[in-house]
Order: structure tokens, then sequence, then C-alpha cells
């Protein structure tokens, strides 16, 4: 029997296609309960001031690149959103006088116009805004070469092979968008071999580094975010980072503001990776099957799901 259609795209898969208890049962869940669902290779980890948590994410940076030798090269896979984070990194390795050029930087993803990945000087480009919120800000003596920095293109290849090159990666940090995605890994299309039930975890999880076709979710989401609520302007593909390159960071940390996804979200893939609950309709959920998760919590972006109208 197929699965219910989803109540805000229905040509799509999304959470809404999940069966209602399971809803039910995040919404729930009080502050308390979501920090108790921390389990051997899944921890949830509350902030209480936002200072310490943007502090926290850009430590994440610090701790993986120190460790960076010529024998031992290590890097970092980076999101945009959030992006608070950015500057902090920048300043601690000015501060601190950390040399990086042994350290790696990874771009989560980046924006497809329909041909190509877009350029540097697109308003809305992931690389341009690393460059200037991060990079461009280190001091040129204690730089990263620019060969060691990889971020995703439309052919893919180059980057892929970045991952298999003999650098390890020490953290893969990300938030979470309200269709419940790392990076651009958005639920699939109901369509073809999916028309019936989403994909199975295994098959998702063999998905790398591709271009996709983003739900109207995340149209909006990036739209609300990023340009004002102009969804216009906001490319309907990109490149990402896949569950295969995921896979190979020892360490998936994921940042939770309380400004990208809901209270709803941020309780949802929390209880579904604790409970081993993992579905290609909330692609978050399946990296239950990661050895080591960090969720990170601002306890006062949390919220609440009880009902209130506004």
């Amino acid at each position: 029997m197929s699965r219910k259609l989803s109540s805000i795209a229905p040509d799509w898969w999304d959470y809404t296609t999940l069966d209602d208890a399971i809803i039910r049962d995040a919404a729930a869940l009080s502050p308390q309960d979501v920090l108790q669902l921390s389990r051997p290779g899944f921890r949830v980890v509350f902030y209480d001031t936002l200072e310490d948590f943007y502090l926290a994410e850009a430590l994440e940076y610090i701790t993986a690149w120190r460790r960076a030798t010529a024998d031992n090269p290590v890097g970092v896979c980076g999101p945009i959103g959030p992006t608070e984070q950015l500057p902090l990194v920048a300043r601690l390795v000015n501060e601190l006088g950390i040399q990086l050029q042994d350290a790696h930087f990874w771009g989560m993803d980046e924006w497809h116009d329909g041909t190509r990945e877009v350029p540097v000087s697109h308003t809305l480009s992931f690389e341009k805004c690393d460059r200037e919120m991060l990079f461009g800000r280190i001091r040129p003596a204690l730089a990263m070469p620019d060969a060691n920095l990889h971020f995703p293109k439309a052919d893919v290849g180059s980057y892929r092979a970045s991952w298999n090159a003999g650098v390890r990666c020490a953290v893969m940090q990300g938030g979470q968008g309200d269709i419940k995605h790392w990076a651009f890994n958005d639920p699939l299309k109901r369509e073809g071999a999916y028309k019936y039930a989403p994909p199975s975890p295994e098959e998702y999880r063999k998905l790398a580094t591709r271009v996709v076709d983003l739900h109207p979710v995340t149209l909006m989401q990036n739209a609300r975010t990023s340009g004002g609520g102009n969804v216009t302007m906001v490319p309907t593909k990109a490149i990402t980072v896949g569950p295969v390159e995921t896979w190979q960071a020892e360490k998936v940390s994921i940042w939770h503001a309380g400004t990208h996804d809901n209270p709803l979200g941020q309780r949802l893939t929390a209880l579904m990776i604790s409970k081993g609950l993992a579905d290609s309709a909330v692609p978050m959920s399946l990296l239950a099957g990661h050895p080591n998760v960090q969720f990170n919590y601002y306890r006062g972006g949390l919220g609440t799901c009880a009902v209130e109208m506004h």
C-alpha cells in the first residue's frame, strides 16, 4: 500500500508522509526529553547562550585544524547556515596563530543555475560567503593554501576525488533545514521507482556528491533566511555533498540555533535518530546509522510545539 501524500508538496516525499504517531511523539517532547535522547553514537548537547553556541561551533574547526600535519592532513566540511561561526573561526586562527598549511576545508554545497554551479559573484554563492566571512579574514601568513579549499562544482569529479586523497575529515558540520535535510540532501520526488515508497535508507546512503532538484520547502526556506522572502531569486537546483562523503567524516555535528528549522523539526529528527527510525523521507534521520553524531541546540531556540495563534 502506498504511503499518504505529502500535505505540502504531493509530488515529493517529506516528513508529512510519516505515520502520524511519530509526529505526535516528537511534538510532545519537552527540552529535557530531547536532552535525554542521547545514546551511544548520538549525543545531544544544549547551550544556554548564542555566544556559547557559536563559539563551540567555531572551536570544532580549530580543534580539527590544529591536528593537521604534513603527514596527517585534517579537514572540516562546513555549512552555509548557520554562518555566524565563520568570523569567529577566522578570529581564533589569527589570535592563536594557527598555521593552516596542512589543513583542508570542504564546502558542503553550492547553487546550480541549471547549467553549472553559480559563479562566486552570485549574490547567494556559498563559496563567496565562505571566502568573505572566513578565509578572506585570515592573515596571509597563516592562510590555507587555495589547493586545500574544496568547493563542489557541477562536474563533481574533482570534489569527490578530494575525499579520497588521504585527508581525514575530522568533522562535518551542518544545519537542519525545514525539510529535514543536511547540506541539500532533500527528499526525492515521488516518481518512477519511488512513486509509492521513498528509497530505502540503504539506497539513499549510496548517493554521493551530485546535482539535485530542491524540494519546494527548501526554496521557500532559503528565500526566507537569505533573500528577504524573494523566492524568485533562489535557484531550483544545487550541488550537494552526499551520504557517501558524510559517512567518511569521523563526526557529524548538527547545529540547531532555532533560525532554520522549527520546534517540531528540531525534535523530530533527534527522536528518529535516537530510536533508529531511519526514513529517507526525513533525510536527517538516516544519520541514525552513522557511528558518531552530535546534535547541538541553543536552548532558547528549541521553542515549543504548543498551539499559539498569531
